[in-house]
């Protein structure tokens, strides 16, 4: 009987120390999914800037200048 608590002691004590280590993962790839998405939306936001029409352009305006 003392051999079966000390095995599930043991047992215990290595899935403790397994959800800790994967809690960190977790922990670590939210940090990275928060950090993404700000990047994300922060060339969103470079783009729509970027994307502002000046002024009509034509399909001529394409066109090198050897034509």
């Amino acid at each position: 009987m003392e051999s079966r608590i000390t095995e599930l002691e043991i047992k215990l004590a290595l899935q403790e120390e397994l959800l800790d280590a994967l809690n960190l993962t977790v922990a670590r790839q939210q940090q990275q999914i928060d950090l993404l998405q700000e990047q994300l939306r922060h060339l969103y936001r470079l783009q729509q800037a970027g994307n502002q029409p000046e002024e009509q352009r034509s399909l001529r305006d394409d066109i090198p200048p050897h034509y």
